[in-house]
């Protein structure tokens, strides 16, 4: 497992997640961070942004995903998070979490975060 690692993290998008009808209806913000694992070392050495992760274009991706398809719980949308960030030849590992801050929750609270942690076979 490599010991380099990229990190995106705050990406904020709107879904429409959960599994009451109101977080379906009028939807809410989620925030996304990932790290992915992978050897940067290529990269560098090469100066060369073909050889490491286009974080642009994965934050495109991602932000994509989580106001797309809706589903019931965030532990969902965190999987097909890490699919998308696994899909890049050279990400080893990916480590995913989805924070939701306005979660019906009828108490005062911060957060609610799923992390999930997801590599290669």
């Amino acid at each position: 497992m490599s010991r380099d690692a990229v990190r995106l993290t705050g990406l904020r998008a709107r879904g429409r997640h959960g599994c009451l009808p109101a977080e379906r209806e009028l939807g809410q913000e989620f925030v996304i961070d990932v790290c992915l694992r992978l050897d940067t070392a290529p990269a560098a050495a090469a100066d060369d942004l073909t050889l490491t992760v286009d974080y642009g274009a994965l934050a495109l991706e991602l932000v994509r995903i989580a106001e797309g398809e809706p589903v019931n719980l965030i532990e969902t949308l965190a999987e097909r998070l890490a699919a998308a960030c696994l899909t890049h030849d050279m990400v080893e590992e990916a480590e995913v979490s989805v924070h939701k801050p306005a979660a019906p929750i009828p108490l005062p609270f911060d957060d609610v975060v799923v992390t999930i942690r997801r590599g290669r076979a």
